[in-house]
C-alpha cells in the first residue's frame, strides 16, 4: 500500500478518535450541566402553568406550544450567542446581568403577593381591557419574558460547567442543554394542564377502576393548577432571591449567603437522612425572604413612580 495512503488512513483514524472523544466530552458536560440546572428546571415547570389558568381549555396546548417556541428562541438565538460572547470577552458582566434578571423575577413575584394582600389585583378579563385573543397574546408574552430570566440562569449554569472547554464544545453543549430542557419542561407542563381531559376520557370507560381514576383526575387537576399558580409565584421569588444572594457572594458581599448557609447547615445537621431536604428547604426560605424584600422594594418604587406620573 502506498505510503501516502497509509498516512491518510492514519490521519482519518486519528480524527475519528478525536471526534469520538469530543462527543463524549459534550455528552458528559451536557449531563453535568443538566443535573446542576435541575433546581431552575423545577422552578420553570412550576411557573409556566399559571399562564394558562383561566383561559379556554381548547387554547391550552397551543399556548404552551407558543411559550415553548419562545423559550427555545430565547435560549438558542439570544442567550447562547450572548453567553459565548460574554464568556470570551466580558466574563465579569455575567453576574451583574443575572442579578438584574433575578431582580425582575423578585419584582414580578412580589407584585403578585401585594395584589393578593391588598385585593387590588389586575384582572384582564374582568376589567374588559382585553379580548380573549389579546389576553392570550399578553399571557404568552409575559410567560416568554419570565422564561427568558429562568433560561438565562439555566444557560449560565450550563456555561459554568464547560467554560474551560473549547468554544465549539461550549456551543454544542449549550445547544443540547437548551433543546433537552425546553422539551422536558414544556412536555411536563402539557401533561399537567391536559390531565383533566385524560380524566374525562377515563371517566367514560366501562372499567370501575378507570372511572374512579378519571373522576379523581377531574376533581384533582383544578386543585393542582391552583397550587401550581401559587408555587409558580413562590418559585419566581425564591429563584430571583437565590440569584441575588449568589450574585452578591460572587461580587464580594457574602453576608446573606453565609447566614443562609449556616442556618441550613444548623437545621440539617440533626436531621439524619433528611438533611439534604431540610438544607434545601431552609435555603429556599432564606432566598425567598431576600427575594420578597428586594421585590417588594422594587414594586413599591415602581408604583410610587407610576403615581407620580399620574398612571393608574
Amino acid at each position: 500500500m502506498p505510503t501516502g495512503l497509509v498516512a491518510l488512513l492514519d490521519d482519518i483514524a486519528g480524527l475519528t478518535r478525536l471526534a469520538a472523544a469530543s462527543l463524549d466530552d459534550v455528552g458528559a458536560a451536557a449531563t453535568r450541566a443538566g443535573v446542576k440546572a435541575a433546581g431552575v428546571v423545577v422552578d420553570d415547570t412550576a411557573v409556566t402553568p399559571r399562564y394558562v389558568v383561566g383561559l379556554s381549555p381548547q387554547r391550552e396546548l397551543p399556548i404552551i406550544g407558543k411559550i415553548a417556541l419562545g423559550s427555545l428562541r430565547n435560549k438558542l438565538l439570544f442567550l447562547l450567542p450572548a453567553a459565548l460572547l460574554l464568556s470570551a470577552f466580558a466574563p465579569w458582566a455575567i453576574t451583574p446581568l443575572l442579578m438584574l434578571g433575578g431582580a425582575y423575577l423578585c419584582f414580578e413575584g412580589a407584585e403578585k403577593v401585594i395584589e393578593v394582600l391588598t385585593g387590588h389585583g389586575h384582572d384582564d378579563v374582568a376589567d374588559g381591557a382585553a379580548t380573549p385573543e389579546e389576553l392570550e397574546a399578553r399571557q404568552v408574552s409575559g410567560a416568554i419574558r419570565t422564561d427568558f430570566i429562568l433560561s438565562a440562569e439555566i444557560m449560565a449554569i450550563a456555561l459554568s460547567e464547560v467554560s474551560a472547554n473549547p468554544i465549539l464544545t461550549q456551543a454544542i453543549t449549550l445547544a443540547i442543554v437548551a433543546i433537552a430542557i425546553t422539551a422536558g419542561v414544556y412536555g411536563v407542563v402539557a401533561l399537567i394542564v391536559k390531565a383533566d381531559d385524560v380524566g374525562l376520557h377515563l371517566a367514560k370507560q366501562d372499567s370501575p377502576t378507570a372511572r374512579a381514576i378519571g373522576r379523581g383526575l377531574v376533581k384533582g387537576v383544578p386543585v393542582v393548577m391552583r397550587a401550581l399558580a401559587v408555587i409558580g409565584t413562590a418559585a419566581m421569588i425564591w429563584v430571583g432571591g437565590g440569584i441575588l444572594v449568589h450574585g452578591m457572594e460572587t461580587l464580594g458581599f457574602a453576608g446573606p449567603a453565609h447566614v443562609i448557609h449556616d442556618l441550613a447547615e444548623g437545621a440539617a445537621h440533626p436531621a439524619g437522612a433528611a438533611a439534604g431536604v431540610i438544607a434545601w428547604i431552609i435555603t429556599a426560605i432564606g432566598s425567598g425572604i431576600v427575594g420578597l424584600v428586594a421585590g417588594g422594594i422594587l414594586a413599591l418604587l415602581v408604583h410610587q413612580i407610576a403615581k407620580m406620573r399620574g398612571a393608574h
